[in-house]
């Protein structure tokens, strides 16, 4: 946790402004707070691992209380939820020389069906889609110019986003704030998909632990229609973003269709209500994914009424009262790779002669049910003319696989992931 992040800290209870108590658990390095306890006026909360947690329940007080005893360790495994097994197992991971993998810590922070949708996220429709969104929003200086937040962010695929977007600003605001109830998610997020975010556990089903009128924008992508209070949530989304800020929801799953894991969903027109201090515009997720895969574009220009949302299952909203965004948006060029390249692992790969042959492969038949649209952009047998099955070098790959280069990475044949994803 960046010292910075106090400035924008507030209780979920109080309100009032938190501050480092100065005892055992604080530790340090440099200007980044390892563990601490952050006292207000009513309570305390702590710091592990440098992620404030800023829920009041038993594991929090019991983390409290493992590192006021110098057991930072202690209160990582309470707050990872882990057992004796499993914490024996990260820490051989985060021991060996070898970094550990995205795929090996999710089995055992998550080893569930949740864990396997987030290995496979950054090619399924719904985040092409919403990142197609944030970058051509991540255009204008206002929506970056200051913290920029991902609410309910889960391990911070879409945080990682909002980090290139905002420092290819013109003006980068002071840094991607990702909120979410799991501990194990941002602990994730922070320590290998988004490095340099500001990781916040909180629950969103209470007040955002967040001062008002600091974001430039706010976005919530998938996970609104799970959230119980969502008229709380929606008038917090609409305070941390304040009267300037915009505030994006990407895949809103509609009560009036029918959807896999459809959670607790609103109308098109109760979402557009609880979000009318903003001006909220509607658009259909189908209209947007055509835009940015087979015209590298982003259609703002073409918002649709509550009314005209009756046959479709998803949405997604912006709201801003600043309508020079609402427009079409030209998707800046794939940027350099930020991390490595690496073969979408929805694939198989098998090396024959100097080319490879790739082979979609869906994990489980639900995921195929859920995501099996990105077959729309995912073929399911490609050959190509690369041996793809060790580490790739993309200036390597590039030249090896010419023009086709720039399409499969636009395809999500190949993905610019975070080092050590795969």
């Amino acid at each position: 946790m960046h010292e910075s992040l106090l400035t924008l800290l507030r209780c979920p209870f109080c309100g009032t402004r938190l501050s480092l108590v100065d005892n055992h658990a604080l530790v340090r390095q440099g200007t980044a707070i390892v563990t601490a306890v952050l006292g207000c006026e009513c309570c305390a909360f702590p710091v592990v691992d440098g992620i404030p947690v800023l829920m009041a329940d038993d594991t929090s007080r019991a983390a409290i209380v493992a590192l006021e005893a110098g057991r930072a360790s202690q209160a990582r495994d309470l707050l990872l939820g882990l057992d004796e097994a499993r914490s024996a197992t990260l820490d051989a991971l985060l021991a060996r020389d070898r970094h550990a993998t995205y795929r090996e810590l999710i089995d055992v922070l998550s080893p569930d069906a949740e864990g396997t949708y987030f290995i496979y996220r950054f090619s399924d429709p719904t985040f092409v889609m919403a990142e197609g969104i944030l970058r051509a929003l991540g255009q204008h200086t206002a929506t970056t110019a200051q913290w920029v937040i991902d609410v309910c962010g889960g391990s911070g695929h879409l945080t990682r986003v909002l980090m290139q977007v905002q420092t290819a600003g013109a003006s980068p605001g002071p840094g991607v704030v990702v909120a979410d109830v799991s501990f194990a998610k941002l602990w994730l997020a922070a320590h290998l998909t988004a490095p340099g975010c500001h990781p916040v556990c909180c629950d969103a089903n209470h007040p955002l632990p967040l001062a008002s009128n600091a974001f430039s924008m706010a976005v919530l992508s998938d996970a609104f229609p799970y959230i119980w209070h969502k008229r709380l949530l929606a008038g917090e989304l609409l305070r941390l973003a304040g009267p300037d800020g915009v505030v994006v929801m990407p895949h809103l799953h509609s009560s009036l269709g029918w959807n896999h894991s459809a959670g607790m969903p609103l109308t098109p027109a109760a979402y557009a209500d609880l979000f009318a201090p903003l001006q909220p515009r509607l658009f259909r997720d189908g209209d947007l994914l055509t835009s940015v895969l087979d015209h590298d574009v982003v259609d703002l220009a073409r918002s649709v009424t509550a009314a005209d949302m009756a046959a479709e299952n998803s949405l997604t909203l912006v709201a801003s009262r600043d309508g020079s965004l609402f427009r079409e948006h030209r998707l800046p060029a794939a940027a350099r790779v930020n991390g490595a390249i690496v073969v979408n692992p929805l694939y198989a790969v098998a090396q024959h002669g100097a080319g490879s042959t790739l082979t979609l492969t869906f994990p489980t038949p639900e995921y195929a049910d859920e995501f099996g649209g990105c077959r729309r952009y995912l073929p399911d047998l490609l050959d190509l003319p690369a041996d793809l099955t060790g580490p790739l070098d993309p200036v390597a790959l590039e030249a090896a696989l010419g023009v086709d280069y720039a399409s499969l990475r636009h395809r999500r044949v190949l993905i610019d992931a975070p080092p050590h994803y795969c």
